[in-house]
């Protein structure tokens, strides 16, 4: 664990104060759905309404939430919303029918979008912009190890199944997210930026900057091929048994851990981190074209196609995510990062809306040519990455603001 952890000083200390965060967050998003149906008694319709309606929320209040972290100063945001987390989960003990439940996870949504801002803007604040990829690949790793740590834990508790079991977890989910809380105080300030004339909210009228808030969060759709869609195709339309799709999570998991630190050298640029972008696009896209070939696919090359195309897709994911980073920094200005990182998370939650229903109708309903489809589709999208930075750059440096050499495709 320690090759996983910065060197001492902010950037170790924030990395450990995420992924205590993650313990909890990756037992309770193992157990959420299960403890909402089996303990509360919800309808699986009242929990896909819950579900969605919190998503639409917290989407709504992304850049307002991030532009708070800005003027209150993201450390003081970022404990409010853990203890807020805290005492919101320790609430779930109590909700015994489905508005107070639907009012208990909407606030969660919003306190927890409010925590992820906050530290996006803590480390743009403590970290200098050279490191900030760095460490936020260092950040990643780690607490998807810890994630699986929790994921473990959601699995014993399944297999006690027992009401006590179930509420004991969602204590110990409140404790991670009270010490979150208690930890981010020993972490050093970053001022609150004073109000300025002109328009509180900027990013929405910096068209380059929702351009590719937008497009990236098109690129990263590919996370639901892992959840969503593999497990489907895996089980209709290959001949691989259907625990092929924890294998592939498994592969996923390791390689992200393994090796997001590295995959994020050379993105501390826009125009590398474009590169970047363009490069893990292709990664998925080749992991698609390997994922069709194993349409109709016995038991053996079936499984091996799916494991070779999970290696390609966590290359991808890792390389994309560098590329993300390295751009949604860059072009954030110092002043905003909040509300920019902000809205930078809302164009992946547009994406992760949109594409649940288009891609399992898109691949399980016509196969390997739907496979063949998103192939096209990512190459594309990771292709237009690099002229859509080069734009924002030009109009920086038209600003006086940026300057950096134009990106090219490669």
């Amino acid at each position: 664990m320690r090759s996983l952890l910065p060197p001492p000083g902010p950037a170790r200390l924030l990395t450990v104060i995420t992924m205590v965060m993650s313990l909890g967050q990756g037992l309770w998003t193992a157990l959420s759905a299960i403890y909402a149906v089996t303990v509360l008694h919800l309808t699986t319709g009242q929990l896909g309404i819950s579900v969605s309606v919190a998503a639409a929320i917290v989407m709504l209040c992304s850049i307002p939430l991030g532009h708070l972290a800005d003027r209150a100063g993201p450390r003081t945001v970022q404990m409010w919303s853990f203890l807020l987390l805290a005492v919101l989960t320790c609430a779930l003990l109590f909700a015994t029918a489905f508005w107070p439940y639907l009012v208990i996870v909407s606030l969660q949504g919003i306190a927890y979008r409010s925590g992820r801002s906050s530290r996006k803007a803590m480390i743009a604040g403590l970290i200098p912009a050279a490191d900030r990829v760095t460490v936020l690949a260092q950040v990643r790793a780690a607490s998807n190890a810890t994630v699986s740590v929790g994921a473990c834990l959601a699995g014993l508790v399944l297999a006690v199944g027992s009401r006590v079991a179930y509420q004991g977890a969602v204590g110990f989910v409140a404790v991670a997210f009270l010490v979150t809380a208690l930890l981010t105080v020993k972490e050093p300030a970053v001022p609150p930026v004073p109000a300025s004339a002109g328009p509180a909210l900027t990013v929405l009228r910096d068209v380059p900057f929702l351009g590719f808030a937008a497009l990236d969060g098109m690129l990263t759709t590919h996370t639901i091929l892992l959840d969503v869609v593999l497990p489907l195709w895996v089980l209709r339309h290959t001949g691989a048994p259907r625990w092929m799709s924890a294998v592939i999570l498994l592969v996923n998991t390791v390689l992200v851990v393994a090796v997001q630190t590295r995959a994020a050298r050379g993105a501390d640029r826009p125009s590398a981190a474009a590169r970047a972008s363009f490069q893990g696009a292709g990664c998925v896209a080749a992991a698609c074209l390997l994922f069709a070939l194993s349409d109709g696919a016995a038991l053996v090359p079936a499984c091996l196609l799916l494991v070779v195309g999970a290696v390609g897709h966590a290359l991808g994911e890792v390389r994309q995510a560098a590329g993300s980073w390295g751009i949604a920094f860059d072009l954030a200005p110092d002043h905003a990062q909040g509300q920019y990182q902000a809205t930078h998370a809302m164009g992946a939650d547009v994406g992760k809306m949109i594409a649940p229903a288009v891609f399992t109708w898109l691949v399980i309903g016509h196969g390997a040519l739907g496979w063949v489809v998103l192939a096209v589709t990512y190459t594309a999208l990771g292709a237009a990455m690099p002229p859509l930075v080069s734009r924002a750059l030009r109009t920086r440096a038209t600003a006086g603001s940026v300057t950096d050499e134009v990106p090219t495709v490669g």
